[in-house]
């Protein structure tokens, strides 16, 4: 049986945004000092490492929460000595799913070419309507992405680490079955936390297997795709075209290749953005605040030993 416990909840850096102070005082709980604090909400988005050395002055710190659901910038010092928690599991769900679903339509429909013509063209594109999607990811955004295609009526296949049914999928595979699941596919969409396992997953020989009019859609992270090879793949005609909210370098710099074509649309990692997260992340603190006094589970645990 759970045993409540008194919950003293930092919030950190020093300057951090009145809604993540507001979102603790929802929780039931009040803000303190981080040298009474057995709780850290952790607000900033830029300063990994700061978070590193105020952890190690501070060993009173019991749970973190992350403001990302991806964390590769943290894993250098997220450890089982603590409780960690990130936003994985829906806080950003939707809008990161929402764009995903505007930036393949816009891909299939060809109106990221219509939108730079002049004048009046010749018909182009595809219809997603039961089209082949493979999805390469399991979590949380990956079954958004799922349930918004529904409607749709594609044929779907997830690509994911651990092998379970999903509503909405016909298939599920193992990364070892990456081919299989490529092959054929009207468009793939990448939905993935950024492990070593993950880095390079689409480079020159997923790209060939692809459907020459196929789209590829990434909102995970730009190191799953290897960036040389996309550019390849657009110059060779490999492939349908990009869709990427995500890149590698990011921010991806002025006059790199891929800003020449014209089948590939990027976006400035806009999945959430920050007029977003103060309430979806709002609701995430004030939930595990509560749970955390509580002393019940956790929403977004981070599984060390898993990266995510």
């Amino acid at each position: 049986m759970s045993q409540p416990r008194a919950a003293r909840i930092a919030v950190g850096p020093p300057g951090s945004p009145q809604w993540a102070t507001d979102a603790v005082a929802a929780g039931g709980c009040e803000v303190v000092d981080i040298a009474r604090a057995n709780g850290l909400i952790w607000i900033d988005y830029q300063q990994s490492g700061q978070l590193g050395e105020v952890l190690k002055e501070h060993p009173n710190i019991e749970w973190v929460q992350l403001p990302y659901a991806g964390i590769e910038d943290y894993l250098p010092f997220i450890s089982s000595e603590r409780l960690w928690t990130s936003a994985k599991g829906g806080v950003y769900s939707g809008p990161v799913a929402e764009l995903a679903i505007a930036l393949l339509l816009g891909g299939l429909r060809y109106t990221y070419g219509y939108a730079r013509k002049q004048q009046w063209s010749e018909d182009a594109g595809r219809t997603l309507i039961g089209g082949r999607v493979t999805v390469l990811g399991g979590g949380g955004v990956a079954q958004t992405i799922i349930d918004m295609l529904q409607p749709f009526n594609c044929h779907i296949t997830v690509v994911r680490k651990h092998v379970q049914s999903m509503s909405g999928v016909a298939t599920v595979v193992d990364v070892g079955n990456l081919a299989d699941a490529l092959t054929g596919a009207d468009a793939v969409v990448m939905a993935m936390a950024l492990t070593e396992e993950t880095v390079a997953m689409i480079g020159r020989t997923e790209l060939e297997l692809m459907s020459p009019h196929a789209w590829i859609v990434n909102v995970g992270r730009g190191k799953h795709i290897d960036t040389d090879a996309l550019v390849w793949a657009l110059e060779n005609n490999i492939i349908g075209g990009a869709a990427l909210d995500v890149t590698d370098p990011e921010p991806l710099p002025h006059g790199h290749a891929l800003w020449s074509f014209d089948n590939c649309v990027i976006t400035p990692h806009v999945g959430n953005t920050a007029d977003m997260v103060p309430a979806l992340l709002g609701q995430r603190i004030t939930a595990n605040v509560k749970l955390f006094a509580a002393g019940q589970p956790l929403l977004g645990v981070v599984d060390p030993t898993l990266g995510y």
